[in-house]
């Protein structure tokens, strides 16, 4: 059992405020006829639990959450190719949730990350 609880009449987005792909799919999560939660991460505090959840849930390592061309990402690590453990891309998470790559949308036990805001409506075309 996670710690993410997962409902099919609510939306949860996790997204961040601050980037424009957060701004843009805001609206269209909002628009749902769902009850939606938003957790702006920009704000909110974002457990390393909960981050690992969702990417388990996505099926992919928690690294890959990372947008690693983010501009503050490569102020800390350059360029180069990386390779940290899990619990360091977790610290680096929590301390900047700028460089997550795209929102996420959690519907009862399904999690899409959105990379761009058509692909919410997508969804929605396909329930």
């Amino acid at each position: 059992m996670g710690v993410i609880s997962k409902d099919n009449r609510q939306i949860k987005l996790y997204y961040n405020s601050e980037t424009s792909l957060g701004k843009q799919t805001l609206p269209f999560v909002k628009a749902s006829e769902k009850k939606v939660l938003t957790i702006d991460i920009s704000t909110t505090k974002v457990t390393g639990t909960q981050w690992l959840e969702i990417a388990d849930h996505l099926k992919m390592p928690i690294s890959e959450l990372v947008n690693l061309n983010h501009p503050d990402f490569v102020k800390i690590y350059g360029n180069k190719l990386i390779n940290l453990k899990e619990h360091d891309w977790l610290k680096l998470i929590e301390k900047h949730p700028i460089i997550i790559s795209y929102p996420i949308v959690i519907h009862g036990n399904t999690f899409i990350q959105i990379k761009s805001p058509s692909d919410f409506a997508k969804y929605l075309d396909k329930e």
